[in-house]
């Protein structure tokens, strides 16, 4: 069986040695957090994927769209896949401890290079301990290399001039996925402009997750997407957030409640800002 959007901890025991599993921990504010998570504790047989050096690249002849995490271009990362030992044929898992946030990036980015055959742990990284699921620390063993070919993209990437075009028309609506707080200007810890795109709605990635840390069930995701778009049709959805990442578990969540494959503005509020004479809220 193949998986595109969640698998549960059950399913991962139940093929392990069938999947290749990364882990995605990161801390925005600490950039080798997310390294020193992975060895303290992951689940065995992991590798680790860093956000922001192997699902993230500044250099300006391989970034695709700016903002504060660019996308290293499509060739660039499939070479990473192949390093990694991830092939056509793999099925990938993802996860992290922070509420299947950061991981929707690499289960994104596959996407993106044309593999369907990834998923996101339900519940990361506390449902599989708390499982009983097999652990370990220190840095990830050895891989070997693989072929990683690049297909059709399955999802759509849009620019700052994407989003630009087409704002204020109905066939667009923006999804801003950062805090209330951020969404509304009265605080800003990451960008130099404070406030969102004008026209934007705003639901916090977090609102995705039941009280037990798994995402919600897909009838209660869907009523609550159709009250937030109070009519827009969904497939005119472009997510957005900080800097491209905690966009994509609103994404994946709209998937999940069998409301299509909606655009991503990678560069989200970050690129948006920064952008002389774009119009702020």
């Amino acid at each position: 069986m193949t998986y595109t959007t969640l698998i549960s901890v059950a399913d991962v025991k139940k093929f392990r040695g069938e999947l290749r599993v990364f882990d995605c921990s990161a801390d925005l504010s600490h950039p080798h957090a997310g390294r020193e998570q992975f060895e303290t504790q992951h689940i065995a047989g992991a590798w680790f994927a860093d956000i922001n050096t192997d699902l993230s690249s500044h250099d300006p002849a391989v970034a695709v769209n700016g903002g504060r995490h660019p996308l290293p271009s499509r060739e660039h990362f499939a070479a990473w896949l192949g390093q990694m030992g991830v092939s056509n044929h793999t099925q990938v898992v993802v996860y992290d401890r922070q509420g299947m946030n950061f991981c929707g990036r690499l289960w994104w980015m596959l996407k993106w290079c044309g593999h369907d055959a990834v998923a996101v742990l339900d519940g990361g990284l506390q449902a599989w301990v708390a499982s009983g699921g097999e652990v370990e620390s220190g840095a990830a063993g050895h891989t070997h290399a693989s072929e990683f070919a690049l297909r059709p993209s399955l999802v759509t990437l849009l620019h700052t001039a994407d989003v630009f075009a087409a704002l204020g028309k109905p066939s667009q609506t923006i999804l801003d996925a950062r805090s209330p707080a951020r969404f509304r200007g009265e605080t800003e810890p990451f960008d130099p402009v404070a406030g969102h795109i004008p026209g934007a709605l705003n639901r916090p990635f977090t609102s995705n997750l039941g009280p037990d840390g798994l995402m919600k069930p897909a009838a209660q995701l869907r009523a609550e997407f159709d009250t937030l778009l109070a009519g827009h049709t969904p497939a005119s959805v472009v997510h957005q957030c900080g800097s491209g990442i905690s966009a994509i578990p609103n994404l994946l969540a709209m998937q999940v409640a069998g409301l299509g494959t909606t655009a991503l503005f990678a560069g989200s509020w970050s690129e948006w800002c920064n952008t002389p004479s774009l119009p702020c809220a």
